[in-house]
């Protein structure tokens, strides 16, 4: 048989290098079981890297049912306040907190020279507006600037005697008010921290009836305080 006749794998051309079929064999097995071992850690860490994010979308899904982040979404967009402030002209935060426990109005009260501010606490819906309008409806004559955070948009409208009235750009009104009502509207502070700085600070939801009217009464011709109320509680 001449050279070209010769198979690649003719024996005669086997100087000793060639593999026998029973080390193919074992070298073939060899890899096989590399192959499924390389395959059982793949599919291992397909499943940890599966459960990994399957834990993190649940735990993705129980934030977004959570009361915190609902309420954020819905002062992104509009349908709660992020904040909202009734400035008055009032001497006092412990007699407009007063007023507003009359008013069925849940609000932390603060003293401030300028007037005595109350940082509400229902935010949802028109909740802002109905609390300055029972407020100014109780307290007649009482007039009170209702300034609310929306979206990230800010509105100053004045109310007296559950009306509606005029509305002011902000930039007049942090003029006029404390210095802290800006702060408060824009994020830049909080109850909390007014109260760590000394302020004083009155929660209405600490008041009863009686509790609230005794102050009034302190306020007013009733007690030694004087009058201060700028208007009559109906």
């Amino acid at each position: 048989m001449g050279d070209q006749e010769r198979g690649l794998f003719d024996p005669a051309d086997d100087d000793g290098s060639h593999l026998t079929d029973e080390e193919i064999e074992r070298a073939l097995a060899g890899f096989e079981q590399e192959f499924a071992e390389d395959q059982g850690s793949f599919s291992n860490s397909l499943e940890n890297e599966k459960q990994g994010r399957s834990a993190s979308f649940e735990d993705d899904i129980d934030m977004l049912g959570s009361d915190v982040f609902d309420e954020e979404l819905q002062g992104l967009i509009g349908n709660r306040a992020k904040v909202a402030l009734v400035v008055t002209r009032l001497a006092s935060a412990e007699l407009l907190a007063a007023f507003c426990q009359l008013s069925d109005i849940s609000a932390y009260c603060i003293d401030a020279p300028e007037g005595a501010v109350a940082v509400l606490k229902n935010l949802g819906g028109d909740g802002p507006e109905a609390a300055v309008k029972d407020l100014t409806t109780v307290v007649s004559g009482l007039s009170a600037m209702l300034v609310v955070n929306r979206a990230d948009q800010l509105e100053a409208k004045l109310w007296i005697d559950g009306q509606a009235g005029q509305s002011f750009p902000p930039p007049i009104l942090f003029a006029a008010a404390a210095p802290f009502v800006e702060d408060l509207l824009i994020g830049a502070s909080d109850v909390p921290f007014l109260e760590s700085q000394g302020m004083n600070v009155h929660d209405s939801g600490s008041l009863d009836r009686d509790k609230a009217m005794t102050i009034i009464a302190s306020h007013t011709h009733f007690g030694t305080g004087g009058n201060n109320t700028g208007g009559s509680i109906e």
